[in-house]
């Protein structure tokens, strides 16, 4: 992954989300020793701070934990949590648009749900 530093989005927020993407995609394990601060900064070319401030970040949503003089270790369940997380955060307000634009266009909820159904059938098919 490469940082993208005219993003709006903080180099630390970055960091954090791609520290989650590792976890969810099994290349950081629970209980397993991630990147240090210093190991960020020179992996992306960023200040020790700002790579702590991602670490730190993930700390306060109970996705990794500090060991005193050893680094810090992914939680048990982490990827749980990470998938409850992105879930509430992405998939709530699109299905909250989605049932509003339903409600407008007078699409019932069981004729909502065949529209998902069907939606998520074409996309199997498609290989997606």
């Amino acid at each position: 992954m490469i940082l993208n530093p005219d993003s709006i989005k903080p180099l630390y927020l970055q960091i954090a989300e791609w520290l989650e993407n590792e976890i969810l995609n099994g290349n950081l394990k629970e209980d397993e020793r991630i990147y240090s601060q210093y190991q960020l900064a020179e992996m992306f070319n960023i200040n020790p701070a700002t790579a702590a401030k991602g670490l730190n970040l993930l700390a306060e949503e109970n996705i990794v934990y500090k060991k005193r003089g050893l680094g810090m270790f992914v939680v048990l369940d982490a990827r749980k949590s990470i998938l409850s997380k992105h879930r509430n955060l992405k998939l709530g307000p699109m299905i909250q648009e989605l049932i509003g634009e339903a409600k407008r266009l007078a699409v019932s909820e069981d004729e909502l749900i065949l529209l998902i159904q069907r939606a998520a059938k074409e996309s199997e098919g498609n290989g997606k």
